[in-house]
């Protein structure tokens, strides 16, 4: 990563003071530069940060709780009470909860059952849920589901990443395929240019007729007509790339004239999406980050399911406190001095629970049903985009061979041209016939470029180079 900030500060300072020498950037440059200061990628690191906020919230009802409860009431010099009822909990992972309670009550209307001792009763004791949230309850629930959501976070930023990649990597393709393109009609151009001078000269001198002037000069501003409408979208697909780089201040960054793609990229483009040695056949799918997120959800709603099946249980509350006015004497907490209580709630008809079990399973089964839709979806997109790749390699050796068959006829023809046993019509005809061949191949590259993205995006290869 260092490697390619380094190179894009680099290329940055050649563009902001204007040089006319020209300046190639690479594709693993610009996407090691999309991938560190782009804001969507900034984005994604958000949502690893918010699932941990989420796990330190749900650590939080594991907490230690201090409680202080204090009541007075005065009135015509008569204090009717003074309560003061101070506790401290300690829930556990299961649903039992300790609790440490000091209580001191006086006052001359104070309820009998109230009454405690002069320095105070305390009280140690515990809860126990004996049936529904003993097993699993709501806390426990949000604490594992918390800690899943972060693996799930990360799973997510992956594809997030790889997808702001994968938009990147088409607009530099399309940056690539217009300035060939543009490259193409610039030759071409200064061609046309030296063939009608050479043949103005030579109707000057007598040798020409005057149609081929006409010709060659209808030719010429054809190839200047080209060339302009190459320029124009040469020029909108920089700007599309200038979308995706950023500096670290999060300052939009417009690349400047001079600045163009790597003409090399066919050599480089399996190394910088990490595509070189993957073989296709054997790549475990499993892996992907898609379906882990999904394989994260499917264990988050399991746990939501047998939370609202717990829920379908009565719930049976019990509480047992020791009692004693000296705590600092262990053996004073004894059986004879205990307060103990049962709490007993169960709906009659468990209607609520009921939905909610159900809406718990039918989440769960979406989810299940999404996750064995996708790794299939995942095993024939990447064989597809496997026989589509074999497919363009054979398409560009044809491409290649007709480039350069094009390229000899047109050279032949020029031959005959200036020896004067062909015509200007047939020159340009195969000229024609050869730019034509060349936008092609260059189209053809750009669909292989494209394919390999895809199939960069589909795998969501993780390229530690980057």
């Amino acid at each position: 990563m260092k490697r390619f900030i380094v190179g894009f500060l680099l290329f940055i300072s050649g563009f902001l003071t204007a040089q006319d020498s020209t300046s190639v950037i690479s594709l693993a440059e610009y996407l090691g530069y999309v991938k560190a200061y782009h804001p969507i990628v900034k984005q994604a690191n958000l949502v690893i940060s918010e699932s941990e906020a989420k796990l330190l919230k749900a650590r939080g009802a594991f907490d230690p709780k201090v409680e202080v409860d204090y009541a007075r009431k005065t009135f015509k010099g008569t204090e009717y009470y003074d309560k003061l009822n101070a506790s401290f909990k300690i829930p556990t992972w299961f649903g039992i909860e300790f609790k440490g309670n000091f209580e001191e009550n006086t006052g001359y209307y104070l309820n009998p059952e109230s009454t405690v001792p002069t320095d105070g009763l305390y009280s140690a004791g515990v809860s126990i849920p004996v049936a529904r949230g003993l097993l699993t309850n709501k806390r426990m629930a949000m604490l594992r589901q918390s800690k899943l959501y972060v693996n799930q976070a990360k799973a997510d930023r992956q594809m997030l990443v790889n997808q702001i990649l994968y938009d990147a990597t088409l607009a530099y393709f399309d940056w690539l395929k217009t300035y060939n393109e543009k490259q193409v009609y610039e030759a071409f151009l200064t061609n046309a240019e030296m063939r009608f001078n050479g043949i103005k000269k030579s109707f000057e001198t007598g040798d020409k007729p005057a149609i081929d002037t006409l010709e060659a000069r209808i030719t010429l501003n054809n190839r200047k007509l080209n060339l302009e409408k190459a320029r124009i979208k040469f020029v909108k697909s920089t700007l599309n790339v200038s979308n995706f780089l950023w500096l670290n201040n999060d300052t939009p960054i417009e690349l400047k004239d001079g600045m163009v793609p790597n003409t090399n990229t066919f050599e480089t483009i399996d190394t910088t999406l990490n595509t070189a040695e993957l073989d296709i056949e054997s790549f475990n799918v499993e892996n992907h980050p898609k379906l882990k997120s999904l394989d994260y959800k499917i264990k988050s709603l399991t746990i939501e399911q047998r939370l609202k099946r717990n829920n379908l249980l009565p719930q049976i509350d019990l509480q047992y406190n020791f009692l004693s006015e000296t705590p600092e004497i262990a053996r004073s907490f004894s059986t004879s001095a205990y307060k103990s209580g049962l709490n007993i709630y169960i709906p009659l008809f468990l209607r609520k629970e009921r939905g909610d079990l159900k809406l718990a399973n039918l989440k769960l089964q979406n989810t299940t049903f999404d996750l064995q839709n996708t790794k299939v979806s995942l095993k024939n997109k990447i064989d597809a985009i496997s026989q589509e790749l074999k497919s363009y390699s054979l398409q560009n050796q044809y491409t290649k061979a007709i480039v350069e068959d094009y390229g000899k006829m047109l050279t032949a023809e020029e031959r005959k041209f200036f020896l004067g046993e062909s015509s200007l019509f047939l020159v340009n005809s195969r000229e024609s016939k050869l730019i034509d061949a060349k936008l092609k191949a260059i189209a053809l590259e750009n669909d292989f470029f494209n394919t390999k993205a895809s199939l960069f995006n589909i795998l969501a290869i993780h390229n530690p180079d980057l």
